[in-house]
């Protein structure tokens, strides 16, 4: 008797843990880029160790972007992004924290490509500032990919551009984001 009640105590649990891993889809390689032009000279970067959560029963939304991760053309651009504007020693990650505003437009169970309007919390160089982002969810034989394009404002998160190459740096940099999910297995 004590076997089947301790069966029955352990499928339970392992059916509660599945039942909380559906609806949610994860990767930790995600791709996120920005560009920055200026009449000197054009800056890019690129980060492939993006991690994101997408809950498609709740809308729910979280991604975590380290800083160091991203890699520039030149060595000298990548060092005097770490250590002079975003300071990722003290600040080694963004974030964002947010929801689909739209979730009844997105058939996560049917193949397709739905537009979606996400809103949320980012934080960079350690300052969060509500947004709002367009985005696109593509839905094909059980995985899911998302993008976006939106710019953020330099100034908005202080990041400090020296005056001496202030005309070297955008005001607002171009930020382009792609997930490839896969369900969430425990």
């Amino acid at each position: 008797m004590k076997k089947n009640w301790l069966f029955l105590a352990l499928f339970t649990v392992l059916a509660t843990a599945n039942v909380f891993a559906q609806g949610k889809f994860f990767t930790k390689n995600g791709h996120i880029d920005f560009f920055s032009a200026t009449p000197m000279e054009n800056i890019s970067a690129n980060n492939d160790k993006v991690v994101s959560i997408l809950d498609t029963e709740t809308g729910k939304l979280d991604f975590q972007v380290l800083i160091k991760a991203f890699e520039f053309e030149k060595a000298l651009m990548q060092e005097h992004f770490n250590e002079n504007y975003m300071e990722s020693d003290k600040f080694p990650k963004s974030t964002f924290k947010g929801q689909i505003v739209n979730l009844s437009d997105v058939n996560f169970s049917k193949n397709g490509t739905y537009q979606v309007k996400v809103s949320g919390d980012l934080t960079i160089h350690g300052v969060t500032k509500a947004v709002q982002a367009p985005g696109t969810i593509t839905v094909k034989d059980g995985t899911i990919t998302a993008t976006s394009k939106f710019t953020v404002a330099v100034a908005d998160y202080n990041i400090e551009i020296p005056k001496l190459v202030k005309d070297n740096i955008a005001k607002n940099i171009d930020i382009n984001l792609s997930m490839n999910y896969q369900p969430y297995k425990q």
